[in-house]
């Protein structure tokens, strides 16, 4: 039951960035809004695609889940900013379900990718593996 539960909740997380990378690719302008609004170069829309992207992949696929989960947790928290507005309750909102994927993403990096995985490879020490 514990592995079904991580292999869903890697679908859900992978969901959100996958459809991240969706919405960056059809309509770039909003994000390149936010960035350029907060001072940002608006260019870097498209290296966030490619990582969101690649979160996504990895967790769908459960590649070094441990690193894919660490990196995206601190995506979320330097995104999270973004949103970091105190006077628009929509977008405080926004920031704290940020915090609230990274702690999600956190738990998932320290506790690894669960037996569903594309594929799996034993550690030359024990029986454990590179992602459990």
């Amino acid at each position: 039951m514990a592995d079904a539960a991580v292999f869903v909740g890697r679908l859900l997380l992978a969901v959100l960035f996958l459809g991240g990378a969706l919405q960056k690719a059809v309509d770039p302008a909003p994000a390149m809004g936010l960035l350029a609004d907060r001072g940002w170069p608006s260019v870097l829309i498209w290296p966030a695609l490619a990582f969101n992207g690649a979160v996504g992949l990895g967790l769908v696929l459960g590649w070094q889940v441990r690193a894919v989960s660490l990196a995206a947790a601190l995506y979320c928290a330097v995104t999270s900013l973004f949103h970091f507005l105190p006077d628009d309750p929509w977008q405080m909102s926004i920031f704290v379900k940020n915090w609230a994927i990274a702690g999600g993403l956190l738990v998932l990096g320290a506790h690894g990718s669960g037996r569903w995985v594309l594929q799996r490879r034993r550690a030359t020490l024990g029986s454990q593996t590179d992602e459990t």
